[in-house]
């Protein structure tokens, strides 16, 4: 990788994230993906292709006792599907390697029987089996502007159910903690720093200022296959968890999301993704791919001038300065730092992309607005 104008590749495989073979073993670095949700209604056809077994325990209009039990068969048919990419990705993960896996829990009737399907608990468990250690999870407040926050029986005892508006940002590591190696690597990991600020932000654990992904542009069929977060959610992963030259793995892949954060991140990336009219619709987002993510990189830097600004206002001291961009830092760790921004973004081959990157320059923000909107 040259130091000042890396050059990334991006890998878009239309193929089932059952069997990862076109992904070597220890070549990731870091997964981000949502998949289907188990026991959600608009994926059961997703995992009825994977196992037919399924259509018999999901009928639409469930009765009878036995059926509550069906919805417990289906719940574990579903996550053992999932288990199948799970231990695909532990393969192709490196030592110290990381997993974010954005997920939500579900409720629904079966047999009218309203209940909890934890998929997040579930989930948690066959990471461990694999093994995976489990880290600190991230809860996601998703916004919502829906006036009825519960469901049931109205305002009477005790029937009413409290109304889920959180989703989970499970994260998990690949045995012990990466070590990076001096040289290459070490410079990389400096150089992928953060600030002070974004880390207080990033490092919480609940996000409520991501809102979730608009897919307006595709038809309702295809919306309802793709379980699209918004962009911010694995551009901040990947800032958080992965550095300059790292690949970035999604398992599934949808709408091409995690791809384009890696491409504004200046890593690499892998995807797989089953539904040939979701992969055929990622090189659109590409052509993109220059002004969202120049935009996203300028915004970081417009942001931390205003910290700057208000830090001082208020008569705080700032001792350290950034050698790239000469300014005032918090820690010794953000002398390096360096934040870059897609230059040129092309296509070489179906499934098969070249980012050019280079450094976002403080004389080329003219025009762009600390408060762009990228969520």
């Amino acid at each position: 990788m040259n130091a000042d104008k890396p050059i990334t590749t991006h890998k878009v495989y239309q193929a089932d994230s059952r069997d990862m073979a076109r992904t070597p073993d220890g070549s990731i670095s870091l997964v981000v993906t949502s998949p289907p949700y188990p026991m959600i209604q608009m994926w059961d056809r997703v995992f009825g292709f994977m196992c037919p077994e399924l259509e018999a325990l999901l009928p639409e209009k469930p009765a009878g006792r036995q059926q509550v039990d069906h919805g417990t068969r289906a719940f574990q048919l579903m996550h053992r599907e999932l288990d199948k990419v799970w231990r695909e990705c532990f393969r192709v993960l490196r030592p110290g390697g990381l997993a974010c896996i954005n997920i939500g829990d579900a409720t629904r009737s079966v047999g009218g029987s309203f209940r909890l399907f934890s998929n997040h608990a579930r989930i948690i468990s066959s990471m461990e089996e694999i093994g995976f250690i489990t880290l600190p999870d991230i809860l996601w407040r998703k916004q919502t502007n829906a006036p009825n926050k519960f469901m049931g029986s109205g305002m009477l005892p005790a029937g009413a159910y409290v109304t889920y508006e959180h989703e989970y940002i499970l994260i998990f590591r690949k045995g012990s903690k990466r070590v990076f190696t001096k040289g290459r690597q070490s410079a990389n990991r400096r150089r992928s720093a953060f600030f002070w600020e974004e880390r207080n932000q990033w490092f919480s654990d609940v996000w409520m200022d991501l809102k979730g992904a608009r897919q307006g542009m595709f038809s309702r069929e295809i919306r309802q296959r793709s379980a699209a977060y918004p962009f911010e959610l694995p551009y901040r992963l990947i800032q958080m968890y992965s550095a300059l030259g790292d690949t970035v793995l999604d398992p599934f892949l949808g709408l091409g999301t995690t791809t384009l954060a890696a491409m504004a991140s200046a890593r690499n990336s892998e995807g797989y993704e089953i539904d040939a009219r979701l992969a055929a619709s990622i090189p659109r987002h590409v052509a993109h791919v220059v002004e969202t993510g120049s935009r996203r990189a300028f915004r970081r830097i417009l942001d931390h001038q205003d910290f700057v600004r208000t830090r001082r206002a208020a008569g705080k001291t700032i001792e350290h300065r950034n050698l790239h961009y000469g300014f005032p830092v918090i820690t010794a760790q953000e002398k390096d730092l360096v934040i870059y921004r897609p230059s040129a973004a092309q296509q070489l081959e179906p499934g098969f992309f070249r980012v050019d990157h280079e450094p976002a320059p403080l004389d080329s923000m003219d025009g762009f607005q600390a408060t762009l909107n990228f969520t």
